[in-house]
């Protein structure tokens, strides 16, 4: 059945909107600010007082020399910078304030192996220029629906770049913006997850990979979303054992009204069915049952489970512009430690973080009690996540390890890392250095019929 924008306004976001009136969206004057002392997408454009983190002056939009084009795996753009210093357990009292907890306990548990080379800060996100203005439009027109599960007035850009309102529904737009981020029009790739065992031990699971961004539909408008932010198709082609096994997925816009709809192929039985577990903690079994099926792309999925509050701006050091990490030919051993990523391949840098907090409900069932996000303020990507079990333990530590993809132009994670600090495994996904290319982007608007649950199967038996 075809979603029809005006019924489900119509109709039954009319039972959410009973429960809670629509936040979000700013006044014109406000929204004005976007380009000027604001960046096209939200964050200050001035530097820090200090002059660590600098002015924001247009980001990373053209590839250096030698890129042929997308596909091609990055050249770093930075092959003159070396790290400022290193924090390691030694010395983190002296950075504990630009810290977050998550990274304190790993500095903690491996304090003769991990550590963090902090370069200087590069502010390297942008967006293109149709993008800003949908952006502009947005900030005016965008309104949360109900208790944060659905959007009004979006599309095509960030739908909050200016927060307003209280507490939880400031949250509730920083983690929009975060699920809404810019990150192309329609991307394919093959790439390998491992789950790191605690003598370093790992067996790769690799995948095809294709996604199309429905929110940025260059020929379409909200009223064409039919509740669909993206399509996503996943397709095992190792190790054998999981070999010919797909996944599709269709992410939808308001997950309490329609939760996301998922469909698997099982290559032994030749059949499609659906696949009702695919949120909330659902275990992943490709992971090791390291990383939940809404730790997935950092964090994906509905927000009714938590009671969400925005903890206000901080500066914080995060992996970004880690183009080490992706570079081709590197080897997949050479990036897995035995407990983490190998840090003389990693990139930290001191940038400004929105910090949301999220408490399970009295009576909801996760197996996160508590989970604090730290969303990078300029790409409005979550690139580190503290998770807490029910003791009130930190559990899980999740990094988003960000670089730009200038053919975008925008910032993405090149790699997302879980670590387990009770069980010290971890789980990393994203891995394509011994591929012979990378995430691959287009502008091309797929036929609907390509991602549905007929076409999986026709194309999962070829």
């Amino acid at each position: 059945m075809r979603y029809n924008k005006n019924v489900l306004l119509g109709g039954l976001f009319a039972l959410s909107m009973a429960a809670a009136p629509a936040f979000g969206a700013v006044s014109s004057s406000e929204a004005a600010r976007l380009g000027r002392d604001l960046t096209p997408f939200g964050s200050e454009k001035a530097g820090n007082a200090a002059g660590t983190i600098p002015e924001w002056t247009g980001g990373l939009t053209t590839p250096p020399a030698g890129y042929e084009g997308s596909g091609q795996h990055h050249i770093n753009p930075f092959p003159d910078d070396e790290p400022l210093f290193t924090i390691s357990a030694s010395n983190a009292d002296l950075y504990a304030d630009h810290l977050t907890d998550g990274v304190k306990a790993m500095l903690d548990t491996y304090p003769t192996t991990f550590r963090l080379p902090v370069y200087v800060t590069r502010r390297t996100h942008a967006v293109p220029d149709w993008v800003a203005e949908n952006i502009r439009k947005n900030a005016v027109n965008a309104r949360i629906v109900g208790e944060g599960e659905g959007l009004d007035g979006a599309f095509g850009g960030y739908p909050f770049p200016i927060l307003s309102g209280d507490s939880e529904q400031k949250a509730w737009q920083v983690i929009w913006n975060h699920l809404t981020r810019w990150r192309g029009v329609s991307v394919t790739r093959r790439a390998s997850e491992v789950a790191v065992q605690s003598n370093g031990d790992y067996s790769l699971v690799t995948s095809q990979q294709e996604a199309f961004f429905n929110f940025y539909n260059p020929e379409g408008g909200e009223e064409d979303l039919d509740n669909v932010i993206f399509y996503y198709l996943s397709f095992t082609q190792s190790p054998p054992r999981l070999a010919g096994g797909a996944i599709l997925i269709h992410e939808t816009l308001n997950q309490i009204i329609n939760p996301r709809n998922g469909w698997g192929y099982n290559a032994g039985q030749r059949r499609v069915r659906r696949a009702p577990n695919l949120g909330y903690d659902s275990p992943i079994a490709a992971a090791d049952n390291l990383r939940t099926a809404d730790d997935t792309d950092i964090f994906n999925g509905a927000l009714d489970r938590y009671n969400w509050r925005y903890e206000g701006m901080r500066e914080i050091y995060v992996p970004y512009n880690n183009y080490l990490l992706s570079e081709e030919g590197t080897k997949y051993s050479e990036i897995l430690g035995v407990s983490h990523l190998n840090p003389d391949l990693t990139r930290w840098e001191l940038h400004r973080v929105h910090v949301v907090e999220a408490t399970l409900k009295d009576g909801a069932r996760h197996i996160y009690a508590k989970r604090r996000f730290y969303v990078e303020a300029d790409s409005w990507n979550t690139l580190l996540v503290d998770q807490y079990d029910g003791r009130g333990e930190l559990w899980r530590v999740t990094m988003g390890m960000a670089k730009n993809y200038y053919e975008l132009p925008g910032v993405w994670t090149a790699l997302d890392v879980y670590h387990d600090l009770q069980a010290r495994r971890y789980h990393v996904l994203g891995l394509d250095t011994e591929e012979p290319g990378t995430r691959e982007f287009t502008n091309d608007v797929p036929n609907r019929r390509y991602f549905s649950p007929a076409s999986l199967r026709r194309r999962s038996v070829r």
